[in-house]
């Protein structure tokens, strides 16, 4: 079970954590071909929750941080971009992904904006 991020601009690090995290970053770089894809398990965090305990703890992978930047967002509002990303996860979700965080940015929206 992995807890540490992919390391920036890693979108090819499928071999790290389990399969739940192995399937949402292989989706997710077909999806957006992105320029930079950290997943973080957070599920550790929530194993007290009373959903977690009713299955005895989860499957350890129940909530994910997804921090993605992808030229695919580009012209898309917050919640279009969240939906692509659900959209994308429906079958985890559907066998006991709980929960995600998303930060979801363009290459341009991460960059310093000049101030003049």
């Amino acid at each position: 079970m992995s807890t540490a991020a992919a390391p920036a601009s890693d979108s090819t690090a499928a071999s790290s954590g389990g399969p739940v995290e192995r399937s949402i970053r292989a989706k997710l770089t077909e999806l957006l071909k992105p320029a930079q894809l950290d997943i973080t398990n957070d599920s550790w965090q929530h194993r007290h929750h009373a959903a977690m305990r009713a299955e005895g703890g989860g499957n350890g992978e129940t909530h994910f941080t997804i921090n993605v930047v992808s030229e695919e967002f580009q012209g898309k509002s917050t919640m279009q971009r969240h939906r692509m990303i659900y959209s994308a996860l429906s079958e985890e979700l559907a066998s006991g992904l709980h929960a995600l965080s998303l930060k979801t940015k363009t290459p341009a929206e991460t960059r310093p904006s000049k101030q003049s």
